[in-house]
C-alpha cells in the first residue's frame, strides 16, 4: 500500500524489530519472520534496517527485569522492544540526514481497526509527541486501518510478496509465537506447531509464579494443544 501512496521510495525505510530468543535459542517470534520482513522490503527496493533490544531480547526481559508477562494493560512488550528500538533507528536516519531543519517523518503501522477495539480507536493520523523533537516530528500513519481482513489478502495475492507460512497452519495473527494477547486458539494452535517453545513458556511461568494470561496459563494451553487430536 505504501507502494502505491508514495512516490519516493528511496526515502522509505522498512524496520523489523526482533524479539530474539529463549535461553536455549527458540526464537520468540515464528521462525522466519525478520527473512520475511527482509525479502519483502527487497521486493519493492526498500531500505531494511533490523533492530532487538542492546539488554536483550523479550525472553530475557521477562525473566530477569520484568518478572512478569505483559499483559493488555501492561503492554512492555511492544513499548521495549518495539517501538522504542524503532525510534532509534528515526534518530539514526535524521542524523544521516543531516538537514537544516527539522525532519519530517511517517511511521507507517499496519494496525487495523478490526483488530481489536483498542485499535478501532486509533487515530488515521497523529503526531508521536513522546517521538517528536527539537530535530524532528514523527506522525504516526495507519494507512489499512479501516480495511477488512479480505482487503488485506486481495492486496497480498495482488502484490505477489510472499506472506508467512504460518497463516496456512491457521494462524490468525503473526506477532511473537506465543502472545499474551492472542486468542486461545491461535495459542493452542500455535502451542501445537511450536511445543519446545511452549514447554520453555511454561516453565518460566513456574519459576516467575506468575501466569501467562490472566484466565489462562501455558500450563492450561499445552494441555488444551495435546487434546486435539491431530
Amino acid at each position: 500500500e505504501l507502494v502505491r501512496e508514495v512516490d519516493a521510495a528511496d526515502r522509505v525505510t522498512v524496520v523489523h524489530n526482533d524479539l530474539g530468543t529463549t535461553d536455549s535459542g527458540l526464537p520468540v517470534e515464528w521462525p522466519g519472520t525478520a527473512d520475511l520482513a527482509r525479502e519483502q522490503a527487497a521486493h519493492y527496493g526498500f531500505r531494511f534496517e533490523i533492530t532487538r533490544r542492546e539488554k536483550g531480547g523479550l525472553f530475557q526481559q521477562l525473566r530477569t527485569e520484568r518478572l512478569m508477562f505483559p499483559s493488555s494493560p501492561a503492554r512492555w512488550c511492544t513499548s521495549d522492544q518495539k517501538t522504542s528500538q524503532g525510534r532509534k533507528v528515526v534518530t539514526r536516519l535524521v542524523t544521516e540526514l543531516d538537514l537544516n531543519r527539522p525532519a519530517e517523518v511517517l511511521y507507517c503501522l499496519g494496525l487495523r481497526a478490526d483488530e481489536s477495539p483498542g485499535r478501532a480507536r486509533k487515530p488515521v493520523i497523529e503526531v508521536d509527541k513522546a517521538g517528536t523533537s527539537g530535530r524532528r516530528t514523527i506522525r504516526r500513519w495507519l494507512p489499512i486501518h479501516d480495511w477488512a481482513e479480505t482487503e488485506v489478502w486481495d492486496r497480498i495475492t495482488a502484490s505477489g510478496v510472499p506472506y508467512h507460512p504460518a497463516y496456512d497452519q491457521g494462524m490468525t495473527r503473526l506477532s511473537c509465537s506465543l502472545c499474551v494477547l492472542a486468542s486461545r486458539d491461535d495459542l493452542v494452535r500455535a502451542a501445537r506447531l511450536r511445543p519446545d517453545l511452549a514447554a520453555e513458556y511454561a516453565a518460566l511461568e513456574v519459576e516467575l509464579g506468575h501466569q501467562f494470561q490472566a484466565d489462562r496459563s501455558m500450563a492450561d494451553i499445552i494441555a488444551a494443544a495435546q487434546a486435539v487430536p491431530a
